[in-house]
């Protein structure tokens, strides 16, 4: 077990801008792993498969994080504040909707005591 958080950020583009937002989140990786407590951040698209079912969210950021403080610096960044501003937020961003999930590895109360 350990205090990783495990995070997909999960992007819905709006109509025509698959490509656009791509390009613009590809952008975000190569800072995002130099933070301090990122363990992966890659951004994955997804792809047809008889073993997957698709829905409307294409692209993907697959995260690992050593910590939800580390995770939590990330959201503070001014990149990451900027991109959500722009293209989340504003009517003229490239994105029509988002869903961010955050995993843990741990059990529910996994340490506590056995009687």
């Amino acid at each position: 077990m350990s205090n990783r958080v495990y995070v997909l950020a999960q992007f819905k583009p709006k109509a025509g801008q698959e490509e656009a937002l791509f390009e613009v989140l590809k952008a975000l990786e190569p800072d995002s792993l130099r933070e301090e407590g990122c363990v992966q951040y890659m951004l994955t698209r997804q792809i047809d498969h008889p073993s997957a079912s698709r829905n409307e969210f294409p692209i993907v950021f697959n995260e690992i994080w050593q910590s939800a403080e580390a995770w939590s610096a990330h959201g503070r960044r001014a990149q990451i504040q900027a991109f959500f501003a722009t293209h989340v937020e504003a009517d003229t961003g490239l994105v029509d909707d988002v869903m961010v999930t955050a995993y843990t590895d741990e059990g529910h109360q996994y340490d506590k005591p056995i009687y």
